[in-house]
Order: structure tokens, then C-alpha cells, then sequence
């Protein structure tokens, strides 16, 4: 009978990389890369602070892990959004949920790029990488969405649809006047609904 228990060990191991990923992914997107420390990572993953290096070289390969799977949940909820609904409808609908107040409250589970924009230029050159594919995905996204997809002016519309996205959720996020947050937030969407797209 063949010994199942490196097996199972391996498994717990992935298991609990997983589960500190997930939360450094929460905690970066709430508190910030600098905000994020390790003690209070694994206290909050449920681990010793020892066990941290069992998993990661150092804190800057579990800040790009974490960034890592930021992204990726970050571009799978406006796929799964986009997918949800008929083609013609895909950009407004994608916009209508970025530019959501629910959003808006909820940045340790949504978008990256509006949670930690002006933090990450000054990241290690690993995050910054991470960063640039999430944003070229998510142009790739809002392009194919226009309905001149392929034609020239659509890649910079998407550019600029992005960057107004972001920019409008991480000023919302910003201010301490909930009318005025939810004005940034408003006029955002009715600028970019309005323009074409």
C-alpha cells in the first residue's frame, strides 16, 4: 500500500498557501501594500507569523501573489458580468456594476487598479508587472464590448473608458462627502454611457 501522507501534507500545505493569498488579496485591496503587514496577515489567516516564510521567500513575493489573485478576481467579476448579460448591454452593464456604490463600499474585494493605483508605481518590479497585464486585460475587456471592436479608435475609447472608470471610483472612494461621492461616481457613468460606447 503506497504512503498517502506526503501526499495529504502537500495538500494542506497548498491549502494554506491558498487561504494566505486569499487574504493578503482582501487585506492589500483594504489596507494598502504598505498598510499590509505580515503579523497581522497570518494572525487574520489564522497562522503564526513563523509560518509565513514556510510559504513565501520574502513579503514582496506575497505581495505579488496577492496582487496576483486580486486581478484575477477582479477581471473574472467583469467577465462573469459581461457574460451574464446580451451583448449589446455588456458595457453598460459592466460600468453600471464598476461605478456602483456597492463597489464603491466594498474595496477589499473589488477592483485592484482603484484600491491600490497610486500605491503600486512605487512596488517592487513584480507587482508593477502584474499590474500592467491586469490593466491590459481589462482594456482588452471594455474593447471588445464597443460596438467598433477592431476598428481604429475603439483601443483608445477603451483606454479612456478605463482610465475614467478607475479614476472616478478611486475619488468617490476618496472624498468624506457621500453626495459628492456619489455625484463622481454618477456622472462617471453617465459620461462614458453617453459617449458612444
Amino acid at each position: 500500500m503506497r504512503n498517502t501522507r506526503p501526499n495529504t501534507r502537500a495538500a494542506a500545505k497548498d491549502a494554506t498557501h491558498e487561504r494566505i493569498v486569499s487574504v493578503a488579496a482582501r487585506a492589500i485591496r483594504r489596507s494598502g501594500y504598505d498598510g499590509t503587514g505580515v503579523s497581522d496577515l497570518m494572525k487574520e489567516a489564522g497562522l503564526t507569523h513563523g509560518a509565513f516564510y514556510a510559504h513565501f521567500a520574502s513579503r514582496e513575493t506575497m505581495l505579488a501573489e496577492a496582487a496576483g489573485r486580486a486581478c484575477a478576481e477582479s477581471a473574472a467579476a467583469a467577465a462573469d458580468v459581461v457574460a451574464s448579460v446580451p451583448p449589446g448591454t455588456a458595457l453598460a452593464s459592466m460600468l453600471s456594476a464598476y461605478l456602483s456604490r456597492e463597489h464603491q463600499e466594498n474595496a477589499d474585494i473589488g477592483c485592484p487598479l482603484a484600491a491600490l493605483g497610486s500605491e503600486t508605481s512605487r512596488q517592487a518590479p513584480e507587482v508593477r508587472r502584474i499590474a500592467t497585464r491586469h490593466i491590459k486585460e481589462m482594456i482588452d475587456l471594455v474593447a471588445r464590448q464597443l460596438p467598433d471592436w477592431g476598428q481604429p479608435g475603439a483601443h483608445e475609447r477603451a483606454l479612456v473608458t478605463l482610465s475614467t472608470m478607475v479614476g472616478a471610483l478611486l475619488l468617490a472612494r476618496a472624498v468624506d462627502e457621500p453626495a459628492l461621492s456619489d455625484s463622481l461616481r454618477e456622472a462617471a457613468l453617465k459620461h462614458l454611457t453617453s459617449v458612444g460606447n
